[in-house]
């Protein structure tokens, strides 16, 4: 046989291959405009005979090609043979999808052209223009089909009083802080009657509604007031008896602490609920079950290690539930009365975000995404072994080349053991030392998946195309591992949840990957709040910093924030007048006078949770106290998070061009303030 022999050809192919330079590289992998353009399917819906799915797609608008604003948000349906077809597209958001009762239609809110508000509108399956079948004078914000279709119950915030209207465009257009916040009202209509809808009496401001099986009951989930702090630690399910469109009787259910998903099972007589465990529970995930006739209800997974992430009832008797369980998730089935757990599927696939179930629960559509793509549509019927991929909405993806990504065990300096995600070097070479950056998430009360890691504030593939090495840490502190491990870091801000990070970095040093002077941190909110600590207080362990809507000063953190009461039951445990002294040595601005580490801070000018002034006050006291470099950059309109396509793009490219600038580049002087925005070519 004859031997191959490489041609000349060959030969320079493979050189070119090696000597190409960085921006080489970035046309290959993952870029920040690449990850502009990302679509991900953001809610699905099953018919009730389960041959169908209605869908939707989030779709980025691109700049420089369409006006600047939030991504749109378009109706698309699937069969369960993957063809997919565009109900509803182009610049639209489209939102709290259903079918209608008879599965002939779908049902969604719009703001559509002509509208004052966000309306109701009814598309048939079969094909033909959506119909506005509800409206009212502010936005429809929720809503719930009656059993017999007939009738709608919706949520939708007081309307402001003419007179008041015509004073403000006089000019008089003064806020009366927390005390003008319009509450959500209940409301009952007939679409297509004479009929004008029928607001119910309750108390409080809503924000579920949901029709039971038996038609003469709602399920409702108020607040006592429209605040932020009370929608997170005081909503309450109230069981509502009707009377055509009256009130007859209210039963409330004395849920613990914060409330999520809420679904009536097919008969009407109960309710599963996913709940906190008690009122210092950071996060809901525990799985309840509630008796409709009583209230009371029961944990059917006490002790659970993991976090109920979504629920619906297969039947009368039995629930599926998503669970998140560490970096992982789980698909399981469970009896009404706690017996008869059994998992469906494994940790260690797809890794499943929300799902819907046909009429007769025995086929689902599911959310799933991986380390290869962000969430798409997927399908599975009774009896199936693995989950069935519908879409791929990023069909390009696939010319980009994609860091390996894995899960890494640690253990922290008192012997916690402790994971993360690890994104390595796109073309890692072995004996060779990395830059690092170190991620950190929000929350506390959130974890990383082993899913999609990248996005505008997450550099995750981007940076390994560029040459990092990246990781995700889920710190104590973090849902996904029970009540008690996301209890672990309340009243010790900035502890031992933040050395955890520390020992992160000193794992990965350990295993000869990461150069111990190129470690960079960021992150948003309270990953911000990690991301100033280590530019301060570990400021000798990190080479830059990036803190996004980030805490610099606790006590004026709690002063200026729309959560105090949840900053009070599940971070600390205490007021700042009963620790003032430590809640400001557990502050960055406390230590920016030992501080060396290059800080980038970056954050919206309108934001609610953290307010601006942490951003003033973290850059102010870096300037005056440190000798290191501090930029401040600040985004108008934006709030806790970017939205709009301009500010997530120049996000990214800042955060990037930093951490290279500091940790692979010169150093020195802040990298120039204008950036190229073109993309590489």
């Amino acid at each position: 046989m004859q031997r191959f022999r490489p041609s000349i050809h060959v030969f320079l192919l493979l050189l070119c291959t090696l000597l190409v330079g960085p921006a080489g590289l970035a046309q290959s992998a993952l870029t920040p405009h690449d990850v502009a353009r990302l679509r991900n399917v953001a809610s699905a819906e099953i018919s009730p005979d389960g041959r169908h799915i209605a869908y939707v797609l989030s779709v980025p608008r691109i700049p420089f090609e369409e006006p600047d604003g939030p991504a749109w948000a378009e109706l698309h349906v699937a069969d369960t043979a993957g063809h997919s077809r565009p109900f509803v597209t182009g610049p639209v958001n489209v939102g709290s999808i259903a079918w209608t009762r008879d599965g002939k239609g779908i049902s969604f809110l719009a703001r559509r052209s002509g509208d004052r508000a966000r309306a109701l509108y009814v598309i048939p399956l079969d094909g033909g223009e959506a119909r506005k079948i509800l409206e009212h004078e502010t936005n429809i914000t929720a809503y719930s089909w009656s059993p017999d279709g007939r009738r709608v119950a919706f949520l939708a915030a007081d309307a402001i009083p003419e007179a008041k209207r015509k004073l403000r465009e006089q000019g008089f257009n003064q806020e009366i802080y927390e005390e003008d916040v319009p509450y959500v009202r209940v409301w009952i209509a007939e679409p297509g009657s004479a009929a004008k809808p029928r607001q119910l009496n309750l108390p409080g401001s809503a924000h579920d509604v949901a029709w039971s099986p038996t038609g003469d009951q709602l399920a409702v989930v108020l607040a006592p007031t429209p605040l932020v702090d009370d929608s997170l630690i005081r909503k309450r399910l109230h069981i509502v008896r009707l009377a055509g469109h009256e009130v007859a009787a209210v039963r409330k259910v004395e849920n613990p602490g914060k409330l999520g998903k809420v679904v009536w099972s097919p008969d009407g007589r109960r309710l599963a609920m996913i709940s906190a465990a008690e009122i210092h529970d950071p996060a809901e995930g525990r799985l309840m079950v509630v008796d409709a006739a009583t209230g009371q209800f029961r944990d059917l997974l006490p002790g659970y290690l993991g976090h109920v992430a979504d629920v619906a009832w297969q039947d009368n008797d039995t629930l599926m539930f998503l669970g998140d369980e560490g970096v992982w998730t789980t698909f399981n089935e469970i009896r009404a009365d706690g017996s008869g757990r059994k998992t469906i599927l494994p940790a260690g696939g797809v890794i499943l975000t929300g799902f819907s179930l046909s009429r007769d629960g025995t086929a689902a559509a599911l959310l799933g995404q991986s380390p290869e793509h962000p969430a798409e549509l997927f399908t599975m019927k009774h009896g199936d072994a693995a989950p069935r991929r519908l879409t791929n909405s990023n069909p390009w993806l696939a010319e980009r080349r994609l860091a390996r990504q894995e899960v890494v065990r640690y253990r922290a300096r008192d012997g916690l053991e402790l994971e993360g995600l690890l994104i390595r070097p796109l073309d890692e070479q072995p004996g060779t030392r990395y830059p690092l950056i170190l991620v950190v998430h929000g929350g506390p009360e959130a974890h990383f998946r082993n899913g999609w890691l990248t996005s505008y504030s997450n550099p995750g593939q981007m940076a390994a195309g560029r040459g990092f090495a990246v990781f995700y840490p889920n710190y104590r502190g973090s849902t996904g591992r029970g009540v008690a491990f996301s209890q672990l870091s309340q009243g010790d801000p900035a502890g031992k949840e933040f050395d955890d990070l520390v020992d992160a970095v000193d794992h990965l040093i350990a295993t000869g990957l990461v150069d111990r002077n190129k470690v960079g941190i960021t992150g948003g909110s309270y990953g911000g709040y990690a991301s100033a600590w280590g530019a301060t207080y570990y400021s000798e362990r990190f080479a830059a910093s990036v803190m996004f809507v980030g805490i610099s000063d606790e006590i004026s953190k709690l002063g200026t924030t729309d959560i105090p009461w949840e900053m009070y039951y599940v971070h600390f445990r205490y007021w700042p007048w009963e620790k003032w002294q430590h809640m400001l040595e557990r502050s960055p601005i406390y230590h920016t006078g030992k501080s060396r580490t290059p800080t980038l801070i970056l954050g919206g000018t309108d934001d609610p949770r953290v307010h601006p002034s942490q951003s003033l006050e973290m850059y102010r006291y870096l300037k005056l106290r440190s000798q290191a470099p501090v930029r401040l950059v600040r985004y108008p309109g934006e709030e806790h998070g970017n939205r709009r396509a301009a500010s997530r793009l120049d996000y990214s490219l800042r955060m990037l061009q930093w951490m290279e600038h500091y940790l692979k580049g010169p150093g020195g002087s802040p990298p120039p303030i204008e950036l190229d925005y073109r993309e590489p070519r």
